[in-house]
C-alpha cells in the first residue's frame, strides 16, 4: 500500500499521472505548532520538518505493509517562509512585493515505511515571477486559488500565466518531486516498478 499524508489535489495527481495509486490518509499534524517548536527554523528546515511529522502520523495509524509519503512545501522569499497566506490581505501584500522578482519553493519529502525505515529528501526550485497590473493581481486573489496553497501560487492552475521561468523540477512547485519519490524508493530498496506494484495493493 502507498499512502498519501496529504490533502493536497495537485500531489495526488501527479502521482496518479505517474502510475502511483495512492490512498489519502490525511495527518491531521498542527503545523503552526509544530513551526513555534523550532528555534529561528530556516524555511526549508520548515518544510523538512512538517513533511516528517505528517508521514510519522500517519505511519503510527497504519498496520501491514506500507510506504507513507508526507510532504510539505514553503515558498522562500527574502528569506522569509511563505506558507499559505492567512487572508487575502497577506496574499495581495506577498504579490506586491513578489511580482517581477524570485523566491525558492522548498518541498520536503519523507517516506516512512511500516518496516522501520525512513527515508528523507528536500528538493528546491527557483521561481521567477512576472510582472503583473492591480487588475491581474486583483483579478487572481478573486479566484480564491491563491490561499490554498504555499507562496499563494501555483504552477499548474490559474497562477501559470504569472511565472515567467523556473530552475528546477517544475513538478517540485507543484508540490511533489517525482525523481526525488524515485530516489528514496532507491534508498528502500524498491525499484519504480516496486513501488508502482505496492501502490496498487491493499
Amino acid at each position: 500500500m502507498f499512502i498519501l499524508a496529504s490533502a493536497s489535489p495537485s500531489r495526488l495527481r501527479l502521482l496518479q499521472q505517474a502510475g502511483i495509486n495512492p490512498h489519502v490518509v490525511v495527518s491531521g499534524v498542527d503545523e503552526e505548532a509544530l513551526v513555534r517548536e523550532l528555534a529561528e527554523p530556516s524555511p526549508d528546515q520548515v518544510a523538512s520538518t512538517l513533511a516528517r511529522a505528517k508521514a510519522r502520523a500517519v505511519a503510527d495509524s497504519i498496520t501491514g505493509p506500507a510506504l507513507i509519503l508526507g510532504c510539505d512545501s514553503v515558498f522562500e522569499f527574502d528569506g522569509q517562509s511563505f506558507g499559505k497566506p492567512r487572508d487575502r490581505t497577506e496574499a495581495w501584500e506577498r504579490w506586491e512585493r513578489m511580482q517581477g522578482r524570485s523566491g525558492i519553493l522548498h518541498t520536503g519529502h519523507c517516506v516512512v515505511s511500516t518496516t522501520g525505515r525512513t527515508v528523507a529528501a528536500l528538493v528546491s526550485t527557483t521561481v521567477h515571477m512576472a510582472q503583473a497590473s492591480q487588475e491581474e493581481i486583483e483579478h487572481y486573489l478573486d479566484s480564491g486559488e491563491p490561499m490554498q496553497v504555499a507562496g499563494g501560487f501555483t504552477l499548474d492552475g490559474l497562477g501559470a500565466p504569472f511565472i515567467e521561468r523556473i530552475e528546477g523540477d517544475p513538478g517540485n512547485v507543484i508540490g511533489v518531486s517525482l525523481p526525488a519519490i524515485r530516489r528514496l524508493g532507491h534508498e528502500l530498496g524498491l525499484s519504480w516498478p516496486d513501488v508502482i506494484a505496492l501502490s496498487r495493493q491493499g
